[in-house]
């Protein structure tokens, strides 16, 4: 499948990139991919181990005349975000993502393109696989779970890399080359919330909010775009009026990916359904107007549906109290940077909401380029929720990359793609967590940047690359390998 990309160049990095398109990889799910590259590495001669987490490490020896020049690291992660429009019948772990190119961008057929993190990885191999580039002692990386918990990076084994430059190969914007980024956290709530019987007089109503755009939530948190579960809760919210309970919820699928979709169930009193219907219908159009043309395609629709027996809504207190916890609870972009002008400091995504049988789940992502504003979001989420008796916890947290703007790496970088390109790189920091903080906490003596090739809509399935940025990343990543092997 997709021999069409066998065609594009540079060929290398596209030979490996169908490779993984062919090769599911959902997080957790990145072994068949792990023992695909190992079985390459010794077809190639590469030495290759793993840590007791499972991140993969392959290695290279110097060119000839390059064994004193500074150990590279090339870090990418393994793994993709698993998103798919709701009319794409596609299963992650076993079926290969299609793609398909128009206008000068490589597209996915109705899910996620994996080309986050799928096109730094295939330029690393493309790297180790390059007979003609000359190169000092080169360690590949390949981290596991980034997307879903950051597991690789924060359980990566101590004492294990050996090079002293780590190039992070997982930034999406052409021209630019990171040195910094938002550090951040998972808030977990968890509750078991009472419940009545359904009444005689009332019947259920099902709703359905689809067809937002989605995206990362961290680089397209500042972006126009609805949260599916920010909007489903104040439709829901409309809807107490009319004495609504709530019986069944859900949105989102990943705590790092804005909420394209979001579908609940009320119980509504029978003389109150057509007014409620109509309701619905009203906020559709407010709502796409709210939302203009920075996310055109909401669709929000309500009708009457014959419950399974047995059904039990949540009781008119607990339901009202829920839905007014959801709706004051942090979303969005929270402050802006005062120290790097248009970066998002501090912000958060109700990314995956759940309510099934009287249990509520919720995981928001809480981001910032200050450890303590992270912190201090969370404690809010802890505050809010805990005044429900929700269980509240706050995991997988992961500390943020501090810029260095005298790194020697940078100004290598700098001069090459300037030579190369005939312009200056944008210095940038990103909101967004990469993992080079949790690698520079564990490797403090590591000198770091991130770069990458043009993507856009990561972690939706409007996932897409620009083919010409691919080339022109490639012709950097090489020219900025050799010049790190001259000697300095």
């Amino acid at each position: 499948m997709n021999a069409h990309l066998e065609a594009l160049a540079p060929n290398l990095v596209w030979r490996h990139f169908r490779t993984l398109c062919n090769t599911p990889r959902p997080s957790g799910h990145e072994a068949a991919l792990v023992a695909t590259l190992e079985a390459w590495a010794d077809a190639q001669g590469l030495t290759h181990d793993r840590d007791a987490f499972g991140n993969l490490r392959l290695r290279k020896p110097a060119s000839p005349g390059c064994e004193q020049a500074p150990g590279v690291v090339l870090q990418g992660h393994l793994d993709m975000v698993a998103q798919a429009n709701a009319d794409k019948d596609h299963d992650f772990t076993r079926d290969p993502i299609g793609t398909y190119i128009k206008e000068g961008w490589l597209h996915a057929d109705g899910t996620t393109l994996g080309a986050d993190n799928g096109l730094g990885v295939a330029a690393i191999l493309a790297v180790l696989e390059d007979p003609a580039l000359t190169h000092g002692p080169l360690e590949a990386l390949f981290t596991l779970e980034e997307e879903t918990s950051m597991g690789g990076a924060l359980n990566l084994a101590d004492n294990w890399l050996e090079g002293s430059l780590l190039l992070n190969l997982d930034s999406e914007d052409r021209g630019q080359v990171y040195i910094g980024c938002a550090g951040g956290a998972d808030v977990v709530v968890d509750a078991q919330l009472p419940s009545a019987e359904l009444h005689e007089d009332e019947q259920v109503v099902s709703l359905s909010l689809t067809g937002l755009k989605g995206g990362h939530s961290g680089m397209d948190i500042h972006k126009p775009l609805g949260n599916a579960n920010r909007l489903l809760v104040r439709v829901l919210r409309a809807l107490e009026i009319f004495d609504a309970r709530l019986i069944r919820y859900q949105g989102g699928t990943l705590r790092n990916a804005i909420p394209r979709e979001a579908f609940a169930q009320v119980a509504l009193p029978s003389d109150d359904v057509e007014a409620a219907l109509a309701t619905v219908a009203s906020l559709e159009g407010t709502l796409k107007a709210e939302l203009g043309s920075g996310d055109s395609g909401l669709t929000l629709t309500a009708e009457r549906i014959t419950p399974p027996s047995g059904t039990e809504p949540l009781t008119r207190d607990t339901s009202a109290m829920l839905l007014a916890t959801l709706h004051a609870a942090p979303c969005g972009v929270e402050r802006m940077s005062a120290d790097v002008p248009g970066v998002v400091e501090t912000s958060n995504n109700l990314g995956v909401l759940s309510l099934e049988a009287g249990r509520f789940h919720l995981c928001a992502l809480v981001r910032s380029l200050h450890d303590s504003a992270t912190d201090a979001m969370a404690d809010r989420f802890q505050a809010l929720f805990g005044l429900m008796g929700a269980r509240v916890k706050v995991e997988n947290g992961y500390p943020g990359w501090a810029p260095n703007p005298e790194s020697e790496l940078l100004a290598t970088f700098k001069q090459r793609h300037t030579e190369l390109l005939g312009r200056e790189p944008e210095v940038k920091v990103i909101h967004a967590g990469l993992e080079c903080g949790i690698l520079g906490s564990k490797y403090p003596h590591l000198d770091m940047i991130s770069f990458g090739p043009l993507i856009r809509g990561a972690h939706s399935p409007d996932e897409r690359v620009e083919l010409d940025s691919v080339g022109e990343f490639w012709d950097m990543l090489r020219a900025l390998i050799e010049q790190l092997a001259t000697p300095r």
